[in-house]
């Protein structure tokens, strides 16, 4: 993403801060933050849906239309270690959210976007209905779930977690039970499921830029309009089009907010023909600390 990276350059009084919101990032991978069942974090909202979009888009998920669009955590490698990215899908709407939405991420080993990978062990499935009552949503497993260690068991924990509550717009805890039954510890690793667990910070457990629509290998009409979520610096966001591995446009926009995820959208002009639509967080360091992250989906556009 070096061209990204070039945008947007000047005078920088950001690097202290980019030290510290590091700092805040390998905070919030810790084990302190499993087990714990509270931190309130506010559920999954959504980015307005293209118009143009032939691919199903985002909907609020307590819509009940014919199928409604839950979100999906995967989990996937960035530079700041293994992290959470989310997509978005459509599920039955006579199945409650939280159900549906578990049952698709365990049913593929993989998400639409090739680089999104579900990590808990080949076999694991709901062993019953979500349930959801007095504060607290309850996940029974089968017993698969404990046949293999994950690479990473809290961001495992974490996938769980993030899907079950964005699915159903709560920032309610979740008390994980395998088999019926309650385990103190999940892979007897440390993973605290004793009690229920909350959603870790997502600056340290999600990446800081994503895109919820268009989807992974949409058809759209031009001009193409990208939304989604993001956590960056100054609330800066860049972006490029690519065809054929060359960049065809290239431009900034911003999030609602800065250093918190917040919303952000723009519209981009594009002929007829398959692209690559990539977004990239800022470089407050000019390239002297991590990587970027970045995120991207492949579209086909028509007209």
């Amino acid at each position: 993403m070096a061209a990204l990276r070039g945008t947007r350059r000047g005078v920088r009084v950001g690097t202290a801060l980019g030290c510290a919101l590091g700092a805040v990032l390998l905070a919030g991978c810790t084990a302190s933050t499993v087990g714990t069942g509270a931190p309130a974090v506010p559920p999954d909202a959504p980015s307005a849906p293209s118009a143009t979009a032939t691919a199903t888009p985002p909907t609020a998920p307590e819509e009940a239309v014919v199928g409604r669009a839950v979100p999906l955590y995967y989990v996937t490698d960035t530079p700041a270690g293994a992290r959470l990215a989310r997509e978005f899908r459509r599920t039955p709407a006579d199945i409650d959210a939280g159900t549906a939405a578990l049952t698709a991420l365990f049913a593929a080993p993989t998400g639409t976007v090739p680089e999104h990978r579900n990590t808990w062990p080949a076999g694991t499935a709901l062993a019953a209905p979500v349930t959801h009552t007095d504060g607290v949503v309850t996940v029974d497993l089968t017993t698969e779930a404990t046949d293999a260690v994950p690479a990473d068991p809290i961001v495992a924990v974490q996938q769980l977690v993030y899907t079950v509550t964005g699915a159903l717009g709560t920032a309610d805890p979740v008390q994980v039970l395998v088999g019926g039954k309650q385990v103190p510890r999940l892979w007897r690793d440390g993973v605290d499921t004793s009690r229920p667990v909350g959603r870790a910070d997502p600056l340290g457990v999600r990446v800081l830029v994503g895109i919820d629509d268009p989807t992974e290998g949409a058809t759209v009409r031009s001009p193409v309009r990208v939304a989604g979520e993001a956590a960056v610096f100054e609330a800066t966001v860049l972006w490029e089009v690519r065809r054929d591995g060359a960049v065809v446009r290239s431009g900034v926009t911003s999030t609602a907010e800065g250093q918190r995820f917040a919303p952000y959208a723009f519209s981009v002009e594009l002929p007829p023909g398959d692209y690559e639509i990539r977004v990239a967080e800022d470089d407050p360091s000019g390239g002297a600390g991590r990587p970027v992250m970045t995120d991207a989906r492949r579209v086909v556009v028509t007209s």
